[in-house]
C-alpha cells in the first residue's frame, strides 16, 4: 500500500508491506544479514548490475521495517536544506535553528540574505546532539541509582 501525504513541500510516499508479501520479505531480509552479500538488480536482459553501497543500506533498512510490520516513509531532500527543513528535520523552531547557525554550532552557507544548510552538516550536528542527550541520560540514570532512587527491582514492580 502505498500513501503520499499531500501539502508537502517535500514529496513523502509511505510504504507498507500487504499480508501475502510477508514471507517474501522475511526472506529477503535474512539474506540481506548474511556476511559478503552483494545485492544486485537482474535486468530483462539479464544483466546484473550492483546495487551502491548507500541504495543497500536504505534497501536493508526499509525491508527490515517492512518485516516488523511496520509503515516506512520516503522522504525526499535536497543537499542543502533551507532554515525551515532543516528545523523541521531536528524537530525544533526555525528561530532556535537560526540560534545555532549564528553560534557556529552548525555550519551554514549563504545564498544572498538566505542561509542554507548542508544535509551532511545537519545530519552530524543531530548524531552529536543525540549521542550527548543519550549520554546525560545514562548518566542521570547512574546519580539516581547510586542515590537510591532508582534500582532494577523497582522497575520489574512497575511492569
Amino acid at each position: 500500500m502505498k500513501t503520499i501525504i499531500p501539502g508537502r513541500n517535500s514529496p513523502v510516499e509511505s510504504f507498507m508491506a500487504q499480508e501475502q508479501e510477508q514471507l517474501s520479505i522475511q526472506h529477503l531480509e535474512s539474506m540481506l544479514q548474511l556476511e559478503g552479500f552483494q545485492p544486485k538488480l537482474v535486468g530483462a536482459d539479464g544483466q546484473e548490475i550492483p546495487i551502491p553501497e548507500s541504495l543497500y543500506q536504505v534497501l536493508h533498512q526499509a525491508v527490515h521495517a517492512l518485516a516488523l510490520g511496520k509503515v516506512i516513509s520516503v522522504v525526499i531532500q535536497d543537499r542543502e536544506l533551507t532554515t525551515q527543513k532543516a528545523a523541521d528535520l531536528l524537530k525544533v523552531s526555525r528561530p532556535y535553528l537560526i540560534k545555532l547557525l549564528d553560534q557556529g554550532e552548525i555550519p551554514c552557507i549563504r545564498v544572498g540574505t538566505h542561509r542554507r544548510i548542508h544535509f551532511e552538516d545537519l545530519m552530524k550536528y543531530k548524531e552529536q546532539r543525540d549521542s550527548q542527550r543519550r549520554e546525560g541520560i545514562k548518566q542521570f540514570t547512574q546519580f539516581l541509582e547510586a542515590e537510591g532512587f532508582y534500582d532494577d527491582e523497582s522497575s520489574e514492580l512497575d511492569q
